[in-house]
C-alpha cells in the first residue's frame, strides 16, 4: 500500500518535470558573447516598443523595482499631464536628491506577440535615456537579461527569443551623462 502511494507521488513529481521539460531554456552561453565589443563593462540598453511606438534608449535594470519613464519620452509619445494617475511617493535620485514623480502611467509594451502592460512613475529630471525597465517588467515577460553576454532573452512560442542590445548606444550614452 505505501508503495503503490509513493509509486503515485512520483508519477505526479514525474509529470510536473515532464511540463517543465517543455518550456525552452533560457541560458547563456559564449557563443552569446559574439559580436559584443570588448572589453566592457556596458549596460543593457535596448530598442522596445512602447505604447505602439519603437523607443531606443530603454535601460534594462534589473536591479530596481520601478519603471521610471522621462520628460521626452512622456511628450514623444503624445501624452498629456491628465493622462497620469497620482503618485505621491518620493523617489531618491543617484546623487541623493529627492525627486517628487509628476505620477504614474500605465502603458503597454510589446516583446515579440506578447504585450504587457507597466506602470511607469513618470519624473521630471535629465537622464540620457528614455526609459527605465526593471524586474516588473522582466518578470511580466518571463525575461532573463545578462550584462555579460549583453543579452535579454524570453520564452515565446516554446522558443527563446533576444531583445537586440545596442552597445554602442549605452557608450554613448554614459558618454552624454559624463559630459552632463
Amino acid at each position: 500500500m505505501s508503495m503503490a502511494r509513493l509509486s503515485t507521488e512520483d508519477g505526479e513529481r514525474e509529470s510536473k518535470r515532464s511540463k517543465k521539460g517543455n518550456s525552452p531554456v533560457l541560458g547563456f552561453s559564449d557563443e552569446d558573447k559574439i559580436g559584443t565589443i570588448q572589453p566592457y563593462d556596458d549596460a543593457l540598453v535596448v530598442t522596445l516598443r512602447i505604447r505602439w511606438f519603437d523607443v531606443k534608449r530603454v535601460l534594462v535594470d534589473p536591479g530596481s523595482a520601478m519603471e521610471v519613464m522621462y520628460p521626452d519620452l512622456y511628450k514623444g509619445l503624445n501624452l498629456k499631464p491628465e493622462d497620469l494617475m497620482a503618485y505621491d511617493s518620493p523617489l531618491v535620485s543617484f546623487k541623493g536628491k529627492t525627486v517628487i514623480p509628476k505620477g504614474q502611467i500605465r502603458l503597454p509594451i510589446q516583446t515579440g506577440s506578447e504585450v504587457v502592460e507597466v506602470d511607469f512613475i513618470v519624473i521630471d529630471a535629465y537622464s540620457p535615456y528614455m526609459t527605465i525597465v526593471t524586474r516588473p517588467w522582466l518578470h511580466a515577460v518571463g525575461a532573463v537579461s545578462f550584462t555579460l553576454h549583453q543579452k535579454v532573452k524570453y520564452p515565446s512560442g516554446g522558443q527563446v527569443e533576444e531583445i537586440g542590445v545596442d552597445q554602442a548606444m549605452a557608450r554613448q550614452c554614459v558618454v552624454v551623462a559624463i559630459s552632463r
